[in-house]
């Protein structure tokens, strides 16, 4: 086979993973979940040559360093965009949510939040790509090893913020009839 057909092969087989792995990673900005795709796609064209035998964890990798170009490239536009003083809140854009806007398991998501970067991504690549510690590993570029190792320690930590939000179970108040008798006292 040669490398177009693999390169081939693993667009059809990946687009939809790839893309859904970019577009939980930018939540709220789906205008730019294509537009970092196509860059992953473009990328794994120009080096169609070194595609693994197993192209998604790769695929991944890649995506991780477009989404972070994406996202320096954001933050250049949003200081421009302050610099200009052309911001949301200024042409009456801005909207608050209401009392009863807070999504399910939006506690996870704080909690996740709350986490470096590199935890976050980890803990996503394991539960939202379905990712075992060897794809893991090639996904972030390093060792088997280190990979299960990373992850180890983002549970961890996510279990402490989860811990920190939960709020603290009250006392719940022993039923009347289990107190013990004036009878039962004395024996």
């Amino acid at each position: 086979m040669s490398n177009d057909e693999i390169f081939a092969a693993a667009y059809r087989e990946h687009y939809w993973a790839v893309s859904r792995y970019v577009a939980r990673r930018l939540r709220g900005r789906a205008d730019e979940v294509e537009e970092v795709v196509a860059e992953v796609f473009t990328v794994a064209w120009r080096r169609r040559a070194d595609l693994p035998a197993a192209p998604l964890p790769w695929l991944y990798g890649v995506a991780r360093n477009c989404l972070a170009n994406a996202v320096r490239g954001q933050g250049r536009r949003r200081r421009l965009v302050d610099r200009v003083g052309n911001d949301e809140a200024a042409h009456a854009r801005h909207i608050a949510a209401g009392p009863d806007a807070e999504a399910p398991g939006a506690w996870v998501h704080e909690a996740l939040d709350r986490l470096s970067p590199a935890d976050q991504e980890v803990l996503r690549l394991a539960a939202w790509e379905e990712l075992g510690a060897d794809e893991i590993a090639v996904a972030l570029g390093c060792g088997s090893r280190a990979a299960a190792m990373r992850l180890h320690r983002a549970r961890t930590r996510l279990r402490t913020e989860i811990d920190r939000l939960r709020p603290p179970v009250a006392a719940v108040p022993a039923p009347a009839d289990a107190t013990p008798r004036e009878d039962d006292r004395h024996g």
